[in-house]
């Protein structure tokens, strides 16, 4: 079976990129299609399945791919298959869906969520709120691409219940729920570490991630916490955070694991569509404090595996920290229901998904 995938773009490393790493485990003759793909932000990880990247694939967009985005949906529109396929599988959260696929070939898509910037108006950075003028025909632009590009694949799979209703929504089309794994090769309990006080934030570092509250609310606990990750808000935060609050950049997953395993527990403040890492931190025993709203609801259990609180405020997260310190969950064993998440059940799902859709002679 010859299948192509379709990815948004390659410039960085998160949840959607492993997600798609275990897609090229899956299939591992397959071909990759993106709008552009930097071997150095990525890690050489995707490197030997790249088939084709678009017109935008320079520099510029390996770092800051942002300004860019109106012009992604044409430039995804130019993308054309190098030979035939026998199933091409579309993956991310915006642009890959839109990459034509000829009448002949079956296309099923994997949505990560509608395009955040067309369909939410709180994504949007707060530099750019006072030119709405400006922006208001750019978004309504990016909503109607979105919305045609989201009625090509024959079918939609998507990540949690929090998205599927998202799809059904913005795009007026029913999805199926395929849970994205965590990899319990890299993320598990390692009886050797014992718990250290420091709690644990890992996130890219956008506006939208909250990671402000966070340090705002630590700020005032006084409590030791680490944050791991990079990106443009980097520099602001740096100077918003007291002494307490330590930033470690960039941390390869072999080192990650080690930090899930030290930590008291995991912060995760943001809406996400899924949320991989509250996973990871679980298969590590290390309990989550997480806002409650998205796709956590789905893979964290209250009073189980962690703690909600209810409102996105750091009088909110205050209380439920301090709730954590009288009354910690431990967390001495893997929760039953962490198997939905594990990488075979993800495979065999998907290895099935493809048999269905694929051309006939492909399964020849």
């Amino acid at each position: 079976m010859k299948v192509a995938l379709f990815y948004d773009y390659l410039n960085q490393l998160g949840g959607g990129e492993r997600v798609l790493k275990t897609f090229t485990e899956i299939f591992p003759d397959s071909d990759l299609y993106c709008l552009f793909h930097s071997a150095e932000k990525t890690k050489n990880l995707f490197q030997a399945s790249v088939r084709q990247t678009s017109f935008i694939d320079f520099a510029l967009t390996h770092y800051n791919h942002r300004p860019f985005i109106p012009l992604m949906p044409v430039a995804a529109k130019t993308l054309k298959l190098k030979q035939s396929y026998d199933l091409v599988i579309s993956i991310g959260a915006s642009f890959a869906r839109a990459i034509p696929v000829p009448p002949n070939i079956p296309h099923i898509h994997y949505c990560f969520t509608p395009l955040r910037y067309a369909w939410e108006d709180s994504l949007i950075p707060p530099a750019l709120a006072p030119f709405k003028l400006l922006t208001n025909p750019i978004k309504n632009y990016l909503k109607n691409e979105d919305y045609k590009a989201a009625q090509t694949p024959q079918k939609i799979f998507t990540i949690s219940k929090f998205i599927q209703e998202k799809i059904k929504t913005c795009f007026n089309r029913d999805s199926e729920i395929i849970y994205p794994p965590y990899n319990e090769t890299l993320f598990y309990r390692d009886p050797t570490i014992l718990k250290q006080n420091f709690y644990l934030l890992t996130s890219r570092l956008l506006h939208y991630k909250k990671v402000d509250l966070v340090i705002e609310a630590f700020n005032q606990l006084g409590l030791p916490l680490k944050i791991i990750g990079t990106g443009p808000e980097l520099s602001r935060l740096k100077k918003l955070a007291k002494s307490n609050i330590e930033f470690l950049g960039f941390v390869p997953d072999a080192s990650l694991n080690y930090y899930y395993n030290f930590a008291k527990a995991f912060i995760f403040p943001q809406i996400e569509d899924f949320g991989l890492t509250p996973l990871e931190a679980i298969a590590c025993h290390t309990p989550v404090i997480a806002y409650q709203g998205g796709g956590v609801m789905e893979t964290v259990h209250e009073g189980e595996t962690g703690l909600f609180f209810k409102d996105q405020t750091k009088a909110s997260l205050i209380a439920k920290v301090l709730e954590f310190e009288t009354k910690p969950i431990k967390i001495l064993e893997l929760p039953t229901y962490l198997k939905a998440f594990q990488p075979a059940i993800f495979k065999e799902k998907w290895l099935s998904v493809a048999k269905e859709f694929a051309t006939q002679e492909g399964l020849a």
